[in-house]
């Protein structure tokens, strides 16, 4: 019916632009996304470990998708209340489409382990075994390891009249054993594999067995592993004595894991979040993972007590849970994983200058992970210590264990500065680290704040406040990254200081708003949702449609992680409609349509997935020449737009503004290698070079002519 939806919309289509024809749904366009990063384990271009890399991490998001996403379609489909999707589509609709596209991804996944990757680890020397294949001497060992170190911590759990079914915790990797009591006749019990080890636990070879005990088990030069779950299934007699094991079965449950928050009576946040955190555990059950072997009788037990219906149940082909192959890249072998590059450092910040002195001479365009994290890290740890600066303010979204910004500010408030921080403990998958940080910080003194009811802070802010002799300054950092010095290596983000007076009273006005009760949201420079974001952004898009038809040459070029918000949707149909070209690179979901007649066909969509994760905001305006370019935090979704606050800001720095469109945004939208083109029905396909045109792989191109942006400043 979907399909047949789009013939007839790209051959008769409507005038009507909230048609729900025209829009892509939200968890489908995600799953084409999952399935490109799947891509990229099958790209044999990359190095071997880099691929089983991008396959855990396939299986990690699609973890976080069931979670959350697809958790909140089964509440929505419960409760029988439902806000319909600018797709049109319900709640149970989505639900059977979903397994509909995932099955087919998923028997791709396992193809890939098994027929791809596996070989061609064994070829390059790392073998991931089963127990069977395993030498007597290794299994010996291993078996000593069992008493010595895993039986203490196992617990079997039987379930039989006396015993009630036992909790499954989420994501937690469980065995489904079958046994027989010669009184009792057959029996079932449940044992939970402990997260407290390794998933692939090392082994040694077999010249080397007996040496096992001096090499341990967590050796990473090792190259022989087997599944815990193994090892502890060829274990299972010590653990039932006089019973015999008639089979075990491996299986998974994930749970909803985004309780609802009620914030409004919660006397205390914090301990509102630790408890949500703790009932993470205990969430209905979404998804149950078996693998092929279990028989239907063991399934019927599960089903039953775990309450899922036969389409939440997905048979495997292979180990359950392969987000845990990560392991696999703490093996010393570099031949198998990207070659590393030194981030550049902005020539003016390579002298013992101060950053403030700087700053005050020029902006400063940061682009991780090409260029190095470090001034960021400098810029707090300059303002800890200079006996000029009186305060620092600061927002944390996701900050990192052993973060060095937060011990910075630790330190600002031992040398007596006024330190401010805004720590969002909603930041989903983080808060416990998020919850040791604040704490941390409020010992230290800081004054620490946890945001707004109803809203989470995910906007990338910092000020200084300086005592100088022309008066105070404010300089500031402004990011679309967080800031988290581990991600800023992996994650792309550009980063930007100014001391632009006019930016720094918005900044404080915004913190003012965050820290108390300021109401103030008239900002000069800043667009702040909720409240001016969407409408400063459709705002520029019906300017560009202005323009474009008294002079013509209209464009505009969007670079986000998504496109989800039917109304900036719409005012950009409406500038396809009227002629301007509107370029979009969306790595994520994108719910616009692309290529329909009279309605998109001006209208590109690309989207890139590499070894860096694309995450930088770039709003490009040409207006007539008088370019605008918007930086900062937020996507065009509606959780960005009425959900969060997030900050867009301009950069009016001439030189900067020249190196993001030529040196950045352009060089990205120019990629036809990794670059991938949304087609009207929803799928993506490569960009194909055109006839003389030479390969541009533009995160390759960014390493190899890293910091050229900072000579076009």
């Amino acid at each position: 019916m979907v399909i047949e939806n789009i013939k007839q919309l790209l051959t008769n289509p409507s005038g009507d632009l909230s048609d729900p024809r025209l829009y892509i749904n939200r968890e489908l366009s995600w799953l084409r996304f999952n399935d490109r990063v799947l891509e990229e384990a099958l790209d044999k271009s990359h190095p071997l470990l880099e691929r089983l890399k991008f396959l855990a991490i396939f299986s990690s998001n699609l973890d976080e998708f069931f979670m959350i996403r697809v958790s909140g379609l089964r509440r929505q489909l419960e409760a029988s209340a439902h806000a319909i999707p600018p797709d049109g589509l319900l709640p149970a609709e989505q639900l059977a489409m979903i397994r509909q596209r995932l099955l087919p991804i998923l028997e791709h996944q396992y193809d890939c382990w098994k027929k791809d990757l596996l070989p061609k680890l064994e070829k390059q020397g790392i073998r991931i075994l089963y127990y069977s294949q395993l030498k007597r001497k290794q299994r010996k060992l291993l078996r000593r390891y069992f008493k010595k170190e895993i039986y203490p911590a196992l617990t079997p759990l039987a379930f039989d009249p006396g015993h009630p079914f036992p909790h499954i915790s989420n994501l937690s990797m469980n065995l489904a054993v079958v046994l027989n009591d010669p009184k009792h006749g057959q029996r079932f019990a449940r044992l939970k594999v402990p997260r407290i080890y390794s998933r692939l636990i090392a082994i040694p070879s077999e010249e080397t067995a007996g040496e096992f005990q001096e090499l341990g088990l967590d050796d990473h030069t090792s190259t022989n592993f087997v599944w815990l779950e193994e090892i502890v299934k060829a274990n299972l007699d010590l653990l039932f004595p006089g019973l015999k094991i008639e089979a075990a079965y491996p299986f998974r449950v994930t749970r909803d894991a985004d309780p609802e928050i009620e914030e409004d009576e919660a006397s205390d946040l914090l301990s509102a979040i630790e408890e949500s955190v703790r009932e993470r555990q205990f969430g209905s059950a979404i998804r149950l993972e078996i693998d092929t072997t279990m028989p239907e009788q063991v399934r019927q037990i599960l089903r039953t007590n775990l309450d899922v219906a036969s389409y939440q149940i997905y048979v495997l082909d292979g180990p359950i849970g392969l987000s845990d192959v990560m392991e696999l890249m703490r093996i010393n072998r570099p031949d198998l994983k990207d070659k590393p590059f030194q981030p550049a450092i902005p020539p003016c910040l390579s002298t013992d200058e101060s950053m403030f002195s700087v700053m005050r001479r020029k902006n400063i365009l940061l682009y991780h992970p090409y260029d190095s994290f470090d001034p960021v890290i400098r810029f707090i740890r300059e303002a800890a210590r200079d006996p000029e600066v009186l305060a620092i303010k600061m927002t944390l979204y996701r900050v990192g264990p052993d973060s060095p910004i937060v011990a910075a500010l630790m330190d600002a408030r031992e040398n007596g500065k006024q330190v401010a921080v805004l720590v969002e403990l909603k930041a989903r998958f983080d808060e416990e680290n998020n919850i040791v940080w604040a704490k941390s910080l409020e010992r230290a003194g800081v004054h620490v704040v946890y945001g707004l009811v109803g809203l989470k802070t995910h906007a990338k802010v910092s000020v200084v406040i300086r005592h100088e002799l022309e008066g105070i300054r404010r300089y500031i950092h402004l990011a679309t990254g967080n800031y988290n010095d581990v991600t800023a290596r992996v994650y792309s983000d550009l980063g930007y200081f100014t001391c632009d007076p006019e930016l720094g009273k918005d900044v404080s006005a915004l913190f003012n708003g965050l820290t108390g009760y300021s109401r103030d949201e008239e900002y000069r420079k800043l667009l702040v949702a909720p409240g001016s974001m969407q409408e400063g952004i459709i705002s520029r898009i019906e300017r560009e449609i202005k323009t474009h038809q008294d002079s013509g040459n209209g464009y505009l070029a969007f670079k986000m992680n998504s496109l989800v918000d039917q109304s900036c949707i719409e005012a950009l149909y409406r500038a396809s409609q009227a002629g301007v070209k509107v370029v979009i690179q969306a790595r994520g979901i994108c719910c616009l349509r692309p290529g329909v007649p009279g309605i998109s066909d001006n209208i590109t969509v690309t989207s890139i997935v590499g070894r860096f994760l694309e995450h930088p905001r770039i709003y490009y305006f040409r207006n007539g020449g008088e370019e605008e370019i918007l930086l900062g935090s937020a996507d065009l979704m509606p959780r960005n737009l009425y959900r969060r606050v997030e900050t867009l800001f301009p950069v009016e720095d001439e030189g900067v503004k020249k190196a993001i469109r030529d040196e950045i945004l352009n060089i990205h939208l120019r990629d036809n290698v990794k670059a991938r083109r949304l087609l009207a029905d929803g799928s993506y396909e490569p960009v194909n070079k055109a006839d003389g045109e030479e390969a541009l792989n533009s995160q390759e191109w960014m390493i190899e002519n890293r910091g050229i942006w900072h000579h076009a400043e």
